[in-house]
């Protein structure tokens, strides 16, 4: 198990305090620290489908131009924002059993740890 994500960000806070609460000493992977790797991205995207790993909400998204918003249109665009701007991607992302889980809800989690 593993939580990527960017450490200051709010809902990454929420996440791994859930976790912490709930004894779960899960390793984590800073966005900024060590990098994003286009492998991980692809492979997270087949799961999730790239769209969803686009966190279009934020503040990240919003300086984006209009020319780089369309860029990211397809897969291979969106792929290359966010080896450009980490901070774009939806998080946090908790790989659990071979499986990726974008985002942090108390209630997903409860399902997903049986809590």
């Amino acid at each position: 198990m593993k939580l990527y994500g960017i450490p200051n960000c709010t809902t990454v806070k929420k996440a791994r305090a859930w976790l912490a609460e709930h004894g779960h000493d899960v390793p984590f992977h800073d966005f900024k620290k060590q990098g994003v790797d286009a492998a991980w991205l692809k492979e997270v995207s087949k799961q999730t489908g790239w769209q969803a790993l686009v966190n279009t909400r934020g503040t990240t998204w919003r300086k984006l131009s209009d020319a780089e918003k369309a860029a990211a249109g397809n897969e291979a665009g969106a792929i290359a924002l966010m080896l450009a701007q980490p901070s774009v991607i939806k998080r946090p992302v908790l790989e659990r059993d071979g499986r990726y889980h974008l985002g942090f809800a108390e209630g997903d989690y409860q399902t997903l740890f049986g809590a």
